[in-house]
């Protein structure tokens, strides 16, 4: 897909009068530190080359129009500036019609409506934040056509997931936003969570490789388990709070956690909240091993995060299992686990050059043995945020 692409359906659809805008938002896969951003963790993603492109352009009435290369039996969608649904709203409109919404909230309201066309590669349903690009996607582009100058782009990630939060109902932390909005060509995204504060960390992966295998089980968060996690992770804070001032799991020790973890009178709760802090603290992990070039650390945790989240977190599925379980079986696969909210999607694997064709051929077998179906792969390298492109 390329910008070209979904300028030319635009004129198609929509025709070619006009000031037209074009604007690309990418998707982001997640290194580890997962299920720790509404936690108060950290999180180290980056954002991808692969992502959304859209071309908009602003109408003098209420209505809005949409219209995706992704879904073309679907026409074009209509609505209206007075027709936005919080929580009631469904299909793929519904994320830039969230961001129309949050931007009102915010005290931004749309003077008139807009026509909007789009197109990705990103993998619908693979777990790699097509929903928050979309989200940064409209945000760019409703700023840069409406004159919304003073919104940056750290405003931009907070409206995307108000959006996500309270327009669709999805409890989704800060990561993906911000993965999306704030990456940088080759580098990791090393996020606090809590306070906002990163930095970008160069990802030299110097003679490996970063893959991305796709299980083809649609990930679909809203609708599953995950704001389950997220309320057992806030009943678990609350009632370590009977005992320790912290604001967030992130914020505990594995020491806190070890040492009080029985005030929980839950396994399932101890199970949540372990996975909360020993994850935090694998990325801060993770983190230091990539600075000091060990790269054969950062891959002990990539597995053990997986272990954990499969585990403790139970957001794995068989076939993320057996695509991380079969990596690990490979000499030179430095690291490899799921990424994502889970419940379907992807896994990432950092692979030595000289083994990735090992890699593919080894989880292509495994995996059409076990599952009569191949998993889908991906080489990717850390790209830049959410910006205005040229046609």
């Amino acid at each position: 897909m390329t910008i070209q692409e979904v300028l030319t359906k635009f004129h198609e659809v929509f025709g070619d009068e006009g000031s037209i805008g074009t604007f690309f938002a990418p998707g982001r896969v997640n290194l580890i530190g997962e299920h720790t951003d509404y936690n108060g963790g950290h999180v180290f993603p980056c954002a991808l080359t692969l992502g959304i492109y859209g071309a908009m352009r602003k109408r003098d009435d209420r209505f809005l129009r949409f219209y995706s290369l992704d879904f073309p039996d679907e026409g074009i969608t209509s609505s209206s500036l007075d027709e936005l649904k919080p929580l009631q709203d469904k299909g793929w409109t519904a994320y830039p019609k969230g961001v129309v919404w949050a931007f009102d909230r915010r005290g931004f309201p749309l003077p008139t409506g807009f026509d909007l066309v789009i197109g990705g590669d990103i993998p619908i349903g693979s777990g790699l934040s097509s929903s928050a690009a979309l989200e940064m996607l409209t945000g760019v582009a409703l700023r840069a056509l409406f004159g919304f100058d003073e919104l940056s782009m750290k405003n931009l990630v907070g409206i995307g997931q108000f959006a996500e939060n309270d327009y669709l109902g999805m409890q989704c932390g800060i990561m993906d936003q911000f993965a999306s909005g704030m990456g940088k060509a080759g580098c990791a995204i090393y996020l606090d969570t809590a306070r906002l504060v990163h930095t970008y960390a160069p990802l030299d992966l110097e003679d490996s490789t970063l893959v991305i295998t796709n299980t083809k089980v649609k990930h679909e968060l809203i609708g599953s388990p995950y704001n389950e996690r997220r309320e057992a992770c806030a009943l678990a804070l609350k009632r370590f709070q009977n005992s320790l001032k912290i604001s967030s799991l992130g914020a505990m020790t594995t020491d806190q956690f070890e040492s009080y973890k029985d005030t929980l009178h839950d396994p399932i709760l101890v199970k949540r909240a372990r996975h909360a802090v020993y994850e935090n603290f694998r990325t801060i992990q993770a983190l230091s091993a990539l600075q000091a070039g060990n790269m054969d650390r950062f891959g002990e945790l990539m597995n053990a995060s997986h272990v954990s989240l499969r585990d403790d977190y139970e957001v794995s599925c068989p076939e993320l299992d057996l695509l991380a379980e079969t990596a690990w079986e490979i000499p030179g696969v430095i690291g490899s686990r799921m990424t994502g909210g889970g419940f379907g999607g992807c896994t990432v694997s950092i692979v030595k050059n000289d083994s990735l064709a090992q890699f593919k051929e080894a989880l292509t077998s495994a995996y059409q043995k076990k599952f009569d179906k191949c998993p889908e792969f991906y080489v990717v390298t850390p790209g830049d945020g959410a910006r205005a492109i040229e046609a």
